[in-house]
């Protein structure tokens, strides 16, 4: 493993001038036969046996163990996990809920030999990377031993035609890290090649691995044809507007020329959202919304409260859009709020899956809910396109060593951190991978948003 750092760091000093370690030079770097990684334990699944959702700890779930090198297929790539990230599928799998993991592998593995490697009796997570190529498989051109990378989580097998439209509705799709195994929260991954994205230069791997998952979920959610087609001067309302996803949908809203009206639950999280450029800001907890009266029953009038404070800062015109994620808490004021005619768009659902809401609303004003999942490799690939131009910037907040991701997912879990939280794998400390210092220092200032006030240097 000290080979393959020694020479991703040679790679990294040499700036933009020539190589001074190339392709080759990759390819022939020995393989270990075994590396770090982040799993859960099949034998441990019923750890949580009759412990609340809320209350189950990941820390006692994840390990950080030594796992064999997996063979790579055709199509495939190696790559070395410098960085990595946390999302809300990684606190599902390790919390065992709404069900353990291990029956997708299972299916995956009666599939094919091949599939067959990800039936294990560990389970790697991760959906998230930053890093350089170490191997392709047979068939794979566009990617090289040495590129750095980031990847995004759709696995697809493409074998029917329903996924030749749209590769989200491929009957064999996947989600990387979560339904398959070998994920990024390791320091090295197996990925398909055309997960493959290129790493924008001016990132370090932490920030770099950050936006993949959500960024491109955000994109497909409320800008592609494939969500809810987001257009100039929309109004859209954003849960969670300061959290993994919706800080991301707050900077989409904002440089595609929509409106957004960030729904957050604290005075630091209001003031994230401003300092993205957003101007109408909800502070739910201060203004003390209340949904639900018990388990069982919502209050309308709530409803109304809320519709009517939305209209006062958008000079009285209801939401085109609300990009919903929260779900059972939130979902009957989301129809509700919504303009005639317009769209609930909705993934996720971290607050319960059994969504309630006055189909009257609904089906009387001819609003459409729209169901969203993740992002083809196309919406993708442009969600990170903006991330390497510039327009979209990581929203990171803190970042934990790959032993310390237990912590890093209970924080996620009990909504502790602000915009992403961000593992180091291979990475021995932050700032580093950075290739262009002159665009990193244009956008120092929008890349250190979340940092809690703390600025990174600009050299990595």
């Amino acid at each position: 493993m000290k080979e393959i750092l020694d020479a991703i760091a040679a790679s990294t000093a040499s700036g933009s001038g020539s190589p001074a370690v190339t392709a080759a030079d990759f390819a022939a770097l020995p393989l270990p036969e075994s590396y770090r990684a982040v799993t859960v334990h099949k034998s441990e699944t019923d750890m949580f046996a009759g412990i609340a959702t809320r209350d189950r700890d990941s820390r006692k779930s994840l390990h950080v163990e030594q796992v064999p090198l997996p063979e790579l297929g055709p199509g495939e790539a190696l790559v070395a996990v410098m960085a990595s990230s946390v999302n809300y599928n990684t606190v599902w799998s390790s919390i065992f809920e709404p069900l353990p993991t291990f029956g997708f592998l299972e299916r995956y593995g009666r599939m094919s030999p091949l599939a067959a490697r990800h039936d294990l009796p560990y389970h790697i997570l991760g959906s998230d990377l930053a890093g350089v190529v170490l191997r392709t498989g047979p068939g794979v051109n566009r990617w090289h031993p040495g590129d750095e990378v980031v990847a995004h989580c759709l696995s697809v097998e493409l074998e029917s035609a329903d996924g030749h439209n749209d590769t989200m509705l491929d009957p064999e799709q996947r989600i990387w890290g979560f339904e398959t195994n070998f994920g990024g929260l390791a320091e090295i991954a197996l990925v398909k090649s055309n997960q493959l994205m290129p790493k924008a230069r001016h990132l370090t791997w932490e920030e770099a691995a950050s936006p993949g998952l959500v960024n491109s979920t955000a994109y497909r959610q409320l800008v592609s044809r494939n969500g809810a087609g987001m257009k100039q001067g929309d109004n859209v309302l954003i849960w969670g507007a300061s959290g993994g996803l919706g800080s991301y949908a707050t900077q989409l809203a904002l440089a595609g020329g929509a409106n957004p009206i960030c729904v957050v639950s604290s005075p630091e999280k209001a003031e994230i959202c401003r300092a993205m450029g957003a101007e109408a800001v909800i502070d739910r907890n201060a203004e003390g919304y209340r949904f639900w009266k018990d388990e069982r029953t919502q209050d309308p009038r709530e409803w109304k409260r809320f519709g009517k404070r939305i209209r006062e800062l958008t000079g009285g015109e209801d939401v085109d859009i609300v990009f919903e994620h929260p779900g059972r808490e939130t979902f009957g004021a989301s129809v509700y709020v919504t303009r005639k005619g317009g769209t609930i768009v909705t993934c996720a659902s971290t607050s319960g899956y059994m969504h309630e809401y006055d189909n009257r609303y609904l089906w009387m004003s001819l609003k459409r809910i729209v169901g969203s999942h993740f992002a083809n490799y196309r919406e993708a690939w442009e969600a990170n396109r903006l991330i390497t131009k510039g327009k979209i910037h990581p929203t990171l907040s803190k970042v934990y060593p790959l032993e310390e991701t237990g912590q890093a997912s209970y924080d996620v879990h009990r909504n502790l951190h602000q915009g992403k939280v961000g593992v180091l794998a291979l990475a021995p400390e932050e700032g580093l991978g950075v290739r262009d210092h002159e665009m990193r220092a244009e956008h120092l200032d929008a890349i250190n948003r979340f940092r809690d006030g703390r600025t990174l240097p600009e050299t990595g």
